[in-house]
């Protein structure tokens, strides 16, 4: 189990890895190099690429562990993190399952949605920003670092009107609301949608059909572009709100069903 942008995984997580323990599976939820209670340099730096070798690593991990069939490894993936487990299965034949919930599955996509509520000013701030980090890359000098998320109208990657209450209401005690600014670039070429009909093994979409953040209709593409078999579990709420509450319990209950069932 691994989570979203610049999220680490003690925010929200575990009480979706009680539920699957409570049915009989182990449970694996790490954080991505540099984040949280991993260690790795430079820290802060939200990039797919990265985040990807880090779940293939972690899968190889898991394939070892005494008491786990590695033919039966299920990836599990939340908001930024929900694209990745569908590029990491595409990748994986052996995957024998994937959950993706609130999935940002289209970058490009996404930044649209930016431009949408934020406008192109904002665009271009950010833009600068990951310039300006780029280039102290290449000065061998400390990272640029930009906030993960903000209120509507301030400087940082998320900026939706739920995006800073969202961000309060699940992270845990380890996360940094920062980021390395380089970050913003490689998010319009992070789009799991176009290795969708790859996927073979069974999947399981939760779409919040009111998100804000991550493009609903990029999530369902993946489910009409998927080989294998798809579930799809669709709440009218908005990106946050199916770690909580009401939707969580149902959103659980079917992905433990899920599970259970491969």
């Amino acid at each position: 189990m691994g989570h979203g942008f610049g999220a680490t995984k003690d925010a929200g997580l575990e009480p979706f890895a009680e539920r699957f323990q409570a049915a009989g599976a182990d449970v694996l939820v790490f954080d991505y190099r540099g984040f949280g209670t991993s260690d790795g340099e430079p820290r802060q730096n939200v990039d797919h690429r990265r985040h990807r070798e880090d779940y293939q690593s972690v899968v190889a991990y898991a394939r070892t562990l005494d008491g786990v069939d590695p033919e039966r490894v299920v990836l599990w993936g939340s908001s930024y993190s929900g694209g990745h487990v569908v590029a990491v299965a595409a990748k994986d034949p052996r995957i024998a399952g994937v959950i993706s919930q609130g999935a940002a599955m289209d970058g490009l996509a996404a930044v649209l949605m930016i431009w949408g509520y934020a406008g192109p000013v904002q665009l271009l701030k950010l833009t600068a920003h990951a310039v300006r980090d780029n280039a102290r890359v290449l000065l061998r000098r400390a990272p640029h670092l930009i906030p993960i998320v903000g209120p509507p109208g301030s400087l940082a990657a998320i900026t939706s009107s739920d995006g800073e209450s969202g961000y309060q209401m699940i992270m845990g005690p380890t996360f940094r609301n920062e980021m390395c600014a380089r970050g913003i670039l490689p998010i319009l070429i992070n789009r799991p949608v176009a290795r969708a009909k790859k996927l073979r093994m069974p999947l399981f979409l939760v779409v919040a059909t009111m998100d804000s953040i991550a493009p609903v209709a990029a999530v369902e593409k993946v489910g009409q572009k998927a080989a294998g078999p798809v579930h799809i579990e669709r709440f009218d709420v908005g990106h946050f709100d199916i770690y909580v509450g009401e939707v969580f319990e149902k959103s659980v209950a079917a992905q433990v069903a899920f599970l259970t069932a491969l």
